[in-house]
């Protein structure tokens, strides 16, 4: 099978350090592999996302020499598949309608115990969707880091499909997309370990061989939080990239030649496609960028 990649933004904000990490890394691999990297916008959220943001993020990936195969896919014109899949399921039973609260639910530990599996609830109004997970995914083979493992308790829990505003969750949307894209393998920060173990569970939901993941570290501040745009970190310079670049590459684990800056941005991209290994990668999860 070809390999197929992608880098899959929200568009809640420009592009930050973090992200760039993500897209380079999925690129590297991509191209390493003679394959192909889509992008695909993930707009499932409007409350949370920012005017303009969508052309700014594939501008700035023009900018840094990145572009994409095939034309670029947005989460907001693919509602339709998601509800048919949920119907699918709510019909089938395995998936049903939950009327329990964030609330009720963080009163109970933080985890959903199933209360409204066997209620039978058929008015989808002010419910979420939650999907019946009959077998957990208690852990799950990073092509990095190797086995991962998942807590049992996550592992197990009902978890929501379609949220009790009407969006659709981010779980469901990105199983369909991959399956729909023919993504092969998922390269993607750190941060998304956690809901590997529900994707999987989707696509053998789906009937369809799971995709190969790794996970790349995050990078984060001195207090060790997240770079993101919830924290503020700022904006990728769009106008002179290449400082920027070869910091990102040297997250990566690049070991870079001495006079790389004076290479042009599309001859450090060549350079990093040919040198590019996992191997190289750093066995943390989390790593404070040096700049």
């Amino acid at each position: 099978m070809s390999y197929i990649g992608r880098f899959a933004p929200s568009p809640s904000g420009p592009l930050h350090f973090g992200s760039l990490v993500a897209a380079f890394g999925s690129y590297f691999q991509a191209k390493s592999q003679h394959g192909q990297w889509l992008v695909r916008i993930e707009d499932l959220d409007p409350p949370r996302e920012m005017p303009g943001a969508s052309s700014l993020i594939l501008k700035t990936l023009e900018s840094y020499g990145l572009h994409w195969d095939k034309s670029v896919t947005y989460q907001s014109e693919r509602h339709q598949r998601y509800q048919e899949q949920i119907e699918n399921w709510l019909v089938s039973g395995l998936a049903y309608y939950c009327q329990c609260t964030r609330k009720q639910i963080k009163q109970n530990g933080g985890f959903y115990p199933g209360t409204c599996r066997h209620k039978n609830l058929n008015v989808p109004n002010d419910c979420s969707v939650r999907l019946h997970v009959q077998e957990p995914i208690e852990y799950f083979i990073d092509q990095k880091h190797g086995l991962i493992n998942i807590p049992h308790q996550l592992a197990q829990e009902d978890f929501i499909i379609k949220r009790r505003d009407g969006l659709f969750a981010y779980n469901l949307a990105v199983v369909l997309d991959d399956i729909d894209q023919g993504v092969t393998e998922v390269v993607r920060g750190a941060d998304l370990i956690e809901p590997t173990g529900r994707q999987i569970n989707l696509y053998r939901y789906l009937n369809h061989p799971e995709v190969k993941y790794v996970h790349l570290p995050l990078a984060v501040d001195l207090h060790g939080n997240k770079l993101s745009k919830q924290n503020h970190a700022p904006a990728v310079n769009i106008h002179s990239p290449k400082e920027t670049l070869i910091q990102v590459m040297i997250f990566l684990g690049f070991e870079l030649p001495n006079d790389f800056k004076f290479a042009s941005v599309e001859q450090m991209i060549e350079w990093g496609c040919q040198h590019w290994s996992l191997q190289q990668l750093p066995d943390s999860l989390s790593i404070i960028p040096n700049h």
